[in-house]
Parts: structure tokens; sequence; C-alpha cells
């Protein structure tokens, strides 16, 4: 089982931006549950995602997975995925595979939320 807080932030253009902030390990034991998480966000809540990964201190490939997926699900509804205050540990998996060259990430929460409004002009 993985714990996500969960923020709502209302945007400029009146469209809210989900923030998801999973706690722990993004792994083949708990990649499914945020896969739902992120699928029943998009589809019920917002179009518009941030993950801050910052309490994420192991992320293997279903979790990477799971990121690509939301991603994915964003993109089909004109929405935006963003990733935010990757957890040093987790960084490096983000290099080696070179996922940090297909995500939109971000050094803070603020950094990721600011952009999302022009990105869609």
């Amino acid at each position: 089982m993985i714990h996500i807080d969960q923020k709502i932030y209302a945007i400029q253009d009146g469209n809210d931006v989900i923030v998801l902030t999973p706690l722990g390990r993004l792994d083949i034991t708990t990649a499914w549950q945020f896969r739902l998480k992120l699928q029943e966000c998009i589809s019920k809540l917002s179009r518009h995602v941030v993950v801050n990964l910052g309490q994420v201190n192991f992320i293997d490939s279903s979790g990477l997975t799971s990121l690509v997926a939301g991603m994915r699900d964003a993109d089909k509804v004109k929405g935006s995925f963003r990733i935010c205050n990757v957890h040093p540990e987790a960084k490096l998996v983000f290099e080696v595979t070179m996922m940090d060259t297909v995500f939109e990430i971000f050094e803070t929460e603020e950094e990721a939320l600011e952009g999302v409004p022009r990105s869609l002009v």
C-alpha cells in the first residue's frame, strides 16, 4: 500500500492542477496503485497533474511505467504532466534510463505549477 498526498490548486485560466505526492517506494508492489490514482485524477478531477517525488526514495521500472502512463493519459486529454522535487536517490534512475529527457522535470513544486497555463496556449 502506498500513501499519496493530494492537493488541488486553481490556476490562472480557471482550470485546476492536481499535485500528487507519493510517499515511500514507487516499485512493483505500489506502482499499480499509483497508476490507478493518476487515472482517476486525470479522468475525474483535472487534466493537469504535477507529481512531487520528494518523498519517493526508490523508484523502479514499474514506477517509471506508471509515470509514463500518466503522462500519456494527460496528453490524450490535452493536459499537462510534470514531475518535480525528484529525491536524490531516485534522480539517478531517471538519468540512467534517460527518462529525464522524456518528462518535464522541475526542481520545486512552485516551478512546476508556474508554467502550466503558458504551456497550453
